[in-house]
């Protein structure tokens, strides 16, 4: 197989020709760091732009809504108040950057413990950790779509699933009040492509056999998304 020849060709070929990208990390170090800035950025321009757009009095009070229960109009006062456009913006930011760098951790040790039988595999957590920022580059393509519906948007009273485009959330009009919501909007299309990259990278990491490769891939998601859902029924 012709291997790549620099992460930039990498960061190209890992839509069209994962196999041979993979291939090729395997075996060279500290390209990891493209895919990782890259992710990390893509996903915080999104929220940036919607905060910057969206109506925050009317934000603001929706989250309030949703969220308070069964608060004193002081304490909600007070809420209200500790609510600031600008403090909502950089939390958001860094969470969404914060998010990715534990959950792909999070990922990393899965896998360096799902291969471990194989012999034939040598990848330690390091190159697992790495391995999970090419898996997340779907990211740049949704964040995309997100800032071009964040653009092209008439009313900037803009519901926060819009940062989701390809949730259920967003694609079955859920909004934050309801018990589905967390769920929804973390369940999304481009889940799909990030297990298939998996079982491609694992087929080119491992010697495991395809469908195993294909279960490890799908695993981690179905227990989460499943789980997740029976803690939403019983609640």
């Amino acid at each position: 197989m012709e291997l790549v020849s620099n992460p930039i060709q990498a960061m190209q070929d890992i839509f069209t020709k994962p196999n041979r990208v993979f291939a090729t990390i395997a075996k060279t170090h500290n390209w990891s760091w493209l895919p990782f800035l890259l992710v990390s950025i893509s996903s915080a321009l999104p929220v940036y732009y919607y905060f910057g757009f969206v109506d925050f009095d009317w934000y603001r009070n929706m989250v309030i809504e949703t969220s308070a229960g069964d608060l004193s109009p002081a304490e909600l006062d007070m809420m209200r108040q500790a609510m600031q456009q600008t403090q909502i913006l950089w939390v958001s930011v860094v969470g969404v950057i914060l998010s990715s760098v534990i959950a792909n951790a999070v990922l990393a040790l899965y896998l360096n413990f799902a291969t471990r039988s194989d012999e034939e595999c040598v990848q330690g957590f390091t190159d697992w950790y790495g391995f999970t920022w090419w898996v997340s580059l779907p990211t740049l393509v949704i964040s995309l779509i997100t800032i071009i519906i964040i653009l092209l948007a008439s009313d900037n009273q803009l519901s926060p699933t819009a940062l989701g485009p390809t949730s259920l959330a967003f694609i079955l009009g859920i909004e934050m009040n309801s018990a589905w919501f967390s769920l929804t909007q973390a369940i999304r299309l481009e889940s799909i492509w990030v297990m298939y990259l998996i079982a491609v990278g694992l087929s080119q990491w491992t010697q495991l056999p395809t469908n195993r490769t294909y279960v490890m891939a799908c695993a981690p998601f179905i227990l989460i998304w499943g789980v997740w859902t029976v803690i939403v029924l019983v609640s």
